[in-house]
């Protein structure tokens, strides 16, 4: 049964992708255009300010998918999906749930916690649950509890990434886990899927790629400074969550912050500022370190088309390099 539900998952994507959901960047339109695309598109449930924005967005989304399924009977229309912070600290916990119940998301990804209340909810309706892990510890607790497949947050991921080598924590958990993979990491050219893939990944988990298009909620000065800036505009500090993640450089010093001196977050007196209205995550912005290959903005769709042909072009290219060097089929 579970098997089902992850192969129908697999078998309606056009590119193994997964648009990551990312906190206040994820947008109902976002989900609707990269699932359209062809990718699984999602985002974090709190991105829905209220329960009664979120149900909103579950319904525009479902409502949306459908008709254009409809519109579209011979096309590939990928499936959504939401993000679900599994800590005790979510104060929507029982609400959002009940709503995850009624909308059905064929994917739902949770973090930081238990999975296994929100795995035997979605087993109810056949859909698949991914946990996020960033160690080998977390990948296993995971597993034990219930999750379909892993996420797993290697160094280079925007946001909240892990300190591990994407290659080696992919074969370290194969070792014990033959479920579904989707791997993050600096992603953001189609040969990087492949690249995944071939490592024993099933799904690239890319988000900072999708930050400037056209769709998302992030700020114009946000989507510019990601085209303008490189790996070099990246520093990983715990400065402004207490957890170590990912940021763009030039964000925080516009906040009036020197990067290369940085306190803990309880000893960061954000009134002291140029602007007392700083706020880490809306404010100091977060990013990938695959922001190099990022060069304009752009719709979801034109994004997913260029990571399709970088893709097919891979696959192309290892070919004609094995049959160069005598690899038999």
């Amino acid at each position: 049964m579970r098997s089902e539900a992850i192969e129908r998952i697999r078998d309606s994507v056009d590119l193994p992708v997964i648009v990551a959901p990312m906190f206040l960047i994820n947008s109902p339109k976002m989900v609707i255009n990269a699932c359209a695309s062809g990718v699984i598109g999602t985002f974090p449930v709190l991105n829905a300010r209220t329960e009664e924005v979120l149900e909103n967005w579950m319904n525009e989304i479902t409502s949306e998918l459908d008709r254009i399924q409809k519109e579209n009977p011979g096309k590939k229309i990928a499936p959504w999906g939401v993000n679900f912070i599994v800590h005790r600290s979510n104060k929507r916990y029982v609400e959002d749930l009940e709503l995850i119940r009624k909308y059905q998301p064929p994917v739902v990804i949770t973090s930081l916690g238990d999975p296994g209340p929100v795995v035997e909810i979605v087993r109810e309706y056949g859909g698949i649950v991914f946990s996020d892990v960033i160690n080998i510890k977390f990948a296993k607790k995971a597993i034990e509890k219930g999750a379909d497949g892993l996420v797993l947050v290697a160094s280079g991921a925007g946001g909240h990434a892990g300190t591990y080598n994407p290659i080696s924590f992919v074969h370290e958990v194969r070792e014990f886990f033959d479920g579904p993979i989707a791997l993050s990491g600096g992603m953001s050219k189609g040969e990087d899927i492949l690249i995944s893939e071939i490592l024993g990944a099933d799904y690239a988990y890319i988000g900072t790629r999708f930050i400037p298009s056209e769709e998302s909620l992030a700020q114009d000065e946000y989507k510019e400074m990601l085209v303008e800036a490189s790996i070099e505009d990246i520093i990983y500090t715990d400065s402004f969550s207490g957890v170590h993640a990912n940021y763009l450089i030039p964000s925080i010093e516009r906040s009036g912050l020197d990067p290369n001196n940085l306190k803990k977050k309880d000893k960061i007196d954000f009134s002291e500022l140029r602007n007392s209205e700083v706020k880490a995550w809306k404010d100091i912005w977060g990013a990938g370190q695959g922001i190099g290959p990022i060069i304009k903005v752009q719709t979801v769709a034109e994004i997913v088309e260029e990571l399709k042909q970088g893709y097919y072009q891979a696959i192309k290219d290892v070919s004609k390099k094995a049959i160069k060097m005598g690899v038999k089929k």
